[in-house]
């Protein structure tokens, strides 16, 4: 079972992503496909005092992949277009550090 600890970098984590996923979203919208929403995208890595480094990528078709080595954890943030709306998919590992809303248990 995950600690408090581990449950708090992850949603640290999944925060983190967020500037990300806007961007994401806003040129999914504007242009009506995942292709390349992600080019050139960077998110800065961030040295949290108490969970340690916590780091993000985007890749070209928007996926966002993020990490925190300290806590041995791991999120992949995926987005969709439906109705020319971006809707995102998170899911995480260690399950039972993330929040239901990334795939955790409740």
């Amino acid at each position: 079972m995950a600690g408090a600890d581990a449950r708090e970098a992850a949603q640290a984590l999944i925060a983190g992503a967020e500037p990300a996923k806007q961007q994401v979203s806003a040129s999914a919208e504007k242009s009506g496909n995942l292709s390349g929403v992600g080019k050139g995208i960077k998110v800065a890595s961030r040295n949290d005092p108490k969970h340690g480094e916590m780091k993000w990528i985007v890749s070209d078709n928007g996926d966002i992949r993020g990490w925190n080595e300290k806590n041995a954890l791991e999120v992949t943030i995926t987005p969709s277009l439906q109705s020319g709306k971006a809707n995102w998919n998170c899911k995480g590992y260690p399950v039972d550090a993330m929040p239901t809303s990334c795939g955790g248990r409740s």
